[in-house]
């Protein structure tokens, strides 16, 4: 595999950075540090009709999320349910806006970013429990905010994606409504570390092992990291899940779980693309203002969630690779 010849100028970027790197710094100062520093590289604001933000909850729990709307059409609108990555640590709906509404502006749909409990003040699985409250909590309120019922996706990068996987598994145990479709960029699978791209790509791809050992540290504490909720990998059941495009990157410790997840939904007959970009890495989906080949992957996957959403004006997606 070569690498893109961007992705190394802004690994060399990174390297002379003044930043220090996240684990080095309390979450709270790592947090601020990762909601200033996330954007330099993404794509420009889609503009919006409306941004809105909204306490979702019931019976005294609220979890805060915003609701973007590229367009008012006067019609139930699709939905995509964002989960943003950071590691269960840090990320927000601010270092995620340019991303939300990029996806909504795309895919023509609303998006729903969620801003769920953080580790390791809120360890596992705390953010599990908030993006399920969530979830169940919308169910009811469709029509309040002119969502379609039969239109809901979710998706996340990262840790986002995890939990945008392990949503799909609960919810389908807790018999709710599942989503139509999952949106999943490099998702984090398994928590116990045995796959070989963990230490082939461990240290000089942005995502190093210092940084998986302290957001998995933080956010696992205690618990048992086989547990499916926290390993989406070790769920004995996948068929009958929703229908998913799993994106995955070459020079990413993450990238052999998120293939072996694309294959355990392929082989248990749940219909996914599967999208590879041998020459990204990790945090490529926020990339896309300074990098080409990361702005055509993010087009990628606005183009299968648009293709989820709008089935009437596009064919069958299909396997692909990149």
């Amino acid at each position: 595999m070569t690498i893109d010849p961007q992705i190394e100028w802004v690994l060399d970027l990174i390297e002379k950075s003044p930043y220090p790197p996240v684990y080095t710094l309390s979450p709270p100062a790592a947090r601020a540090q990762y909601d200033e520093t996330a954007v330099k590289l993404d794509i420009d604001p889609a503009p919006m009709d409306s941004i809105v933000e909204i306490a979702l909850g019931r019976e005294s729990r609220f979890v805060r999320t915003r609701l973007y709307t590229p367009k008012q059409t006067g019609e139930p609108d699709p939905l995509l349910v964002w989960l943003h990555g950071g590691g269960w640590t840090i990320g927000s709906l601010d270092s995620y806006d340019r991303t939300c509404r990029g996806l909504a502006a795309g895919a023509e749909c609303r998006v729903l970013s969620v801003d769920y409990a953080l580790a390791p003040e809120h360890p596992f699985p705390a953010a599990v429990d908030d993006v399920l409250f969530v979830w169940e909590t919308l169910q009811a309120r469709t029509e309040d905010y002119g969502i379609d019922p039969a239109r809901i996706a979710v998706g996340g990068d990262s840790a986002g994606g995890n939990l945008s996987a392990v949503l799909c598994h609960e919810a389908r145990k807790a018999g709710l409504p599942l989503p139509c479709f999952q949106l999943l960029i490099y998702p984090a699978t398994d928590m116990t570390g045995g796959f070989p791209s963990r230490k082939a790509y461990a240290n000089g791809y942005l995502l190093e092992a210092p940084h998986m050992n302290w957001f998995g540290d933080g956010y696992a504490g205690a618990a048992d990291r086989t547990d499916p909720r926290m390993s989406p990998l070790r769920y004995e059941d996948f068929a009958g899940l929703p229908p998913a495009a799993v994106h995955t990157a070459g020079f990413d410790p993450l990238q052999d779980e998120g293939i072996a997840y694309a294959d355990r939904l392929e082989a248990a007959g749940v219909p996914v693309v599967k999208r590879h970009y041998a020459g990204l890495i990790h945090g490529y989906f926020n990339m896309g203002g300074a990098v080409p080949a990361a702005k055509a992957a993010f087009d990628d996957a606005v183009a299968d969630l648009r293709a989820a959403l709008h089935p009437e004006l596009h064919p069958a997606a299909r396997s692909a690779s990149a």
